[in-house]
């Protein structure tokens, strides 16, 4: 004889008041028990943050050779890579803040996470516009690109906005030769720049020209003097590809403002920062990065530091130096993926047995005792 009993019509609240109890402990466990995931390439991205460290106290260790002394208010890190409020090179108005933020070594693990997004590869030509504005970020895309095996070619502005490397005595170039003579890298730019305006110095005094061209001298390297910004951008094309060879340039890294490398300031905010894998919707000034863009090159855009920083887990400002592997760009926490799929399938289970087959109500009827409906209910 078939089993008859008694099915209620509306859902007990007990039942409902201990599935959303399951329910609460399974994402409060999912949200607390999280699992700390390295990201890919950690390995590169370690050794390529150490590099860093290593160039950035290089380069401390040359300005204390050379008796230029730091100031803990505006170098809070004590790093020797922030530079003054005003010089007779400095070409433009710079933000201490977002100079403070660049000195972090684990920039270089942030240009290796950029470069591999990219497609980059060991052996394959980069293209680099480096701004004496940032030599940190500077330091942090030689250690990546060596990191990675891969080939720089770098043309550098040796002008610099405020608290660059804006000291006459101790300009990016003074920095790159000190780094290239210490045997940190093996990397120095195929030609220079002034810099500022129009790439060549407008507005700054002759005796501050006659400084950045005593810093060229120094250095040794070819100086790049364009007729205007036009010139500019076609000398430094031309310099790219003469050598890249045959070989197709797998990507642009532009640091700073460089007038040549994003054109206008319009240029320079419609790229957004980081990688740029199209160019953005709309006419773009012309400039080296616009260039490649079209053509169908990745842009790295290393400006706007400080929402750098915050996507890739890296403090503001700090006001000592950064630990090596610090940040997000190395490991991320990340969901428990077994924990969340065994909770789900507990849910589940218990609104089938709960609900489906009626287990909730024959279990907390027992416990009710004589507590039955006073009414009739269906018959199944």
């Amino acid at each position: 004889m078939k089993a008859l009993y008694w099915r209620p019509q509306r859902v007990s609240l007990r039942v409902l008041a201990l599935l959303a109890f399951v329910s609460l402990a399974t994402f409060l466990s999912v949200e607390r028990f999280r699992a700390r995931q390295r990201q890919p390439y950690y390995a590169e991205k370690n050794r390529a943050a150490q590099l860093t460290l290593r160039g950035m106290r290089t380069v401390k260790e040359h300005r204390e050779k050379l008796g230029l002394g730091i100031d803990p208010e505006t170098d809070p890190t004590e790093s020797g890579l922030m530079g003054t409020l005003l010089s007779p090179i400095t070409t433009n108005t710079g933000y201490p803040g977002a100079k403070q933020t660049s000195i972090n070594p684990n920039f270089g693990a942030v240009v290796v996470h950029y470069l591999k997004r990219a497609g980059v590869r060991e052996g394959e030509p980069v293209a680099v516009g480096l701004s004496a504005s940032f030599p940190a970020l500077n330091i942090a895309v030689y250690a990546a690109i060596e990191t990675i095996g891969a080939r720089p070619l770098v043309i550098s502005s040796v002008g610099s906005s405020q608290w660059g490397a804006n000291l006459p005595e101790l300009t990016w170039l003074d920095m790159e030769k000190a780094l290239f003579d210490a045997g940190v890298f093996g990397t120095q730019s195929l030609a220079v720049t002034y810099g500022g305006v129009d790439d060549r110095a407008l507005g700054l005094s002759p005796r501050g020209k006659q400084m950045l061209t005593d810093a060229i001298q120094r250095s040794g390297r070819p100086l790049l003097e364009p007729a205007d910004l036009k010139d500019g951008i076609e000398r430094r094309m031309a310099l790219y590809r003469e050598h890249a060879g045959d070989a197709e340039i797998r990507a642009y890294v532009n640091v700073g403002g460089g007038t040549s490398s994003v054109g206008t300031r319009v240029g320079k905010q419609l790229f957004k920062p980081g990688l740029n894998k199209t160019p953005p919707r709309g006419p773009l000034p012309d400039s080296v990065m616009t260039r490649f863009s079209q053509d169908g090159v990745p842009v790295i855009h290393l400006t706007q530091i400080s929402r750098i920083a915050e996507e890739n887990g890296l403090p503001e400002k700090p006001r000592a130096l950064a630990p090596i592997g610090e940040g997000t760009v190395f490991v991320r926490d990340t969901y428990n993926r077994w924990l969340a799929g065994g909770g789900l399938v507990l849910i589940v289970a218990m609104m089938f047995a709960l609900l489906r087959f009626d287990l909730g109500h024959r279990l907390l009827a027992k416990n009710r005792g004589g507590d039955a409906p006073s009414h009739s209910e269906p018959m199944v």
